[in-house]
């Protein structure tokens, strides 16, 4: 009874967060109230309480139920034992887009969080996740520039936190305007291509056999 209890109320979970995903995508996150969500998921507006705090707590639940794989695949990149670590940043960003570009999902979400949030006063929680994902993606590709740099001996011409900040500028760039346009790029190759051209800039050598 116990097992069934908890497997109908991460059922409700899971259906509330089905349910936030499309109404965001639909109305914007603004304009979606609670009851809209509880609602959709045919269920009560106390089941979302229960479940969480308020609507930034459901949005950051709806983001990390569909970024986690993104964050467990950099980190299978960033802990394997294999390759340079340049290789390890290139596959790990390749892996995040095409995972972007193919899983509907992800796609959703991220077409919510670029597209249809406001950071008004009740989701300020919201943007303080936005800012603690950016600067946790900064802070690994900044190590993996350092250690690459010192694998290659190269002497970079500007910071490894520049250069960071550089990378994500190009990949927030590329999504942000495939999501306005999805047939107007590929994605995953067109970002597969402007990242190396841009590694290269770096100074960085890129191994032909990993392309």
């Amino acid at each position: 009874m116990v097992r069934r209890t908890k497997e109908d109320a991460l059922a409700t979970r899971h259906s509330l967060l089905d349910a936030a995903e499309l109404l965001f995508q639909a109305q914007g996150v603004s304009h979606t109230s609670l009851n809209d969500i509880a609602r959709q998921a045919g269920t009560s507006r106390g089941a979302i309480y229960w479940h969480f705090k308020d609507k930034a707590d459901l949005f950051n639940a709806m983001m990390e139920r569909a970024t986690l794989p993104l964050e467990e695949a950099f980190q299978i990149r960033e802990n394997g034992k294999a390759g340079t670590s340049l290789a390890k940043i290139r596959e790990g960003m390749r892996d995040c887009m095409q995972r972007i570009a193919t899983d509907d999902r992800m796609r959703r979400v991220f077409e919510v969080a670029t597209h249809k949030v406001e950071y008004v006063d009740e989701l300020q929680a919201v943007r303080l996740r936005h800012l603690t994902v950016r600067n946790e993606f900064l802070v690994k590709i900044e190590q993996g520039f350092a250690l690459a740099a010192t694998e290659q001996e190269l002497k970079m011409q500007i910071s490894t936190a520049a250069a960071a900040h550089g990378l994500h500028a190009i990949v927030d760039g590329l999504i942000q305007n495939w999501l306005l346009d999805v047939d107007a790029l590929d994605l995953a190759e067109t970002s597969r291509q402007v990242i190396d051209v841009y590694l290269t800039g770096l100074g960085f050598h890129l191994d032909p056999e990993a392309n």
